[in-house]
């Protein structure tokens, strides 16, 4: 983007902040968030009080920051925010990095301020590496929405969590016990260490394995970094290394993939249990050959469509990202923001051979 973005971008805080005032005098009653970011990140707080009624101004100019690009699940959740975006009669861009990292996250950010977006929606690689730098979008207005994998929640106005950390976890055990029954053995291929969502899943599928399957043994963690051919190597690594290894999980799509991959194509296939988090299209061919039968994911593209209209509902004055906020996201109907400026998706979808056509993406 060009610096003629700024100048967009200050008509329509302006005018915001002008309809905010306006609507908040006559209508009131909405909820005001204050102190909670503050305390919680020493970021800018959300301040003022929100009016469901705002109508979402023209124009806003919307930047999604995954990960990383070139991947392929992102590029749906993205794609899902640009046809939001499309919606509401914004102007929507994607910038990122080629590899996962926080470091070259902060760049993109610090640009998208100086540019002056009003939405920036990111999955974060770090939880606290591109604080400093959120906040100082944020300082600058620009309304920051995170979603698929979060910040401190000092760092940013709402969160898009795709399905409760309880309910990811819950359906990956389901499908693990399904498939190999209540004792075996188990190791985890997750994306970068540093992964906010990867290391909550990971956590909690191990308490739950623990309590409720304790001849399960998790025997090893590894980490792919989200790459294709990493991960291939250390799903290799790790059947070399565990003879009876009866189960691999992986938490991410490209994780899960280049599993799949490297299991199709080994004395393993059939063998070892493979499922996780994946989307049906980079999963297909392993459904129809055998090497996977199940896994699971929410619809990526309704996960940015959701992360864009809650940016917009924040730029509008919709929401501020407190408790009970409510906000309309388009075809996918009405929201509540949780606790921690939280915003739950819903539940994850199981794929199998049996209904794996149904879905595109």
């Amino acid at each position: 983007m060009t610096s003629s973005l700024a100048r967009p971008r200050l008509v329509t805080a302006t005018a915001v902040l002008g309809a905010t005032l306006l609507l908040t005098s006559a209508c009131g009653g909405g909820t005001t968030r204050g102190d909670e970011s503050a305390e919680s990140g020493g970021g800018p707080a959300a301040t003022g009080e929100a009016n469901p009624d705002a109508e979402i101004p023209e124009g806003l100019t919307v930047t999604f920051l995954p990960k990383q690009l070139n991947n392929p699940y992102f590029g749906v959740a993205d794609g899902g925010g640009e046809e939001a975006v499309a919606e509401f009669g914004g102007e929507f861009s994607e910038v990122g990095p080629s590899e996962a990292s926080a470091s070259s996250q902060v760049s993109y950010i610090n640009t998208l301020t100086q540019q002056g977006v009003d939405v920036i929606a990111t999955s974060a690689n770090d939880p606290n590496a591109i604080c400093g730098a959120l906040n100082q979008a944020r300082e600058g207005g620009a309304s920051v929405v995170t979603f698929d994998s979060d910040t401190d929640p000092g760092c940013r106005d709402v969160f898009i969590n795709q399905a409760s950390a309880e309910g990811i976890t819950s359906t990956q055990v389901e499908m693990l016990v399904e498939e190999i029954g209540e004792s075996g053995q188990v190791a985890f291929l997750s994306a970068t260490a540093n992964a906010t969502n990867q290391n909550l899943w990971i956590d909690l599928m191990e308490e739950q394995l623990a309590a409720e399957y304790p001849d399960i043994e998790v025997v090893a963690t590894v980490y792919g970094d989200d790459e294709d051919e990493k991960s291939f190597q250390e799903t290799q690594g790790l059947l070399q290394t565990h003879g009876d290894l009866d189960a691999i999980v992986s938490p991410t799509t490209v994780g899960l993939a280049a599993a799949a991959r490297y299991l199709s194509g080994s004395e393993f296939q059939g063998e070892v249990t493979l499922t996780g988090l994946g989307t049906p299209n980079q999963m297909r061919a392993f459904i129809e050959d055998g090497t996977v039968e199940r896994f699971a994911l929410w619809n990526p593209a309704d996960l940015g469509y959701l992360a864009a209209y809650a940016g917009a509902a924040l730029s509008a004055g919709q929401i501020v990202g407190a408790e009970g906020d409510t906000f309309t996201a388009g075809r996918l109907g009405e929201y509540t923001v949780a606790a921690d400026g939280e915003i739950v998706l819903g539940d994850p979808t199981v794929f199998t051979s049996e209904n794996i056509e149904e879905f595109d993406f």
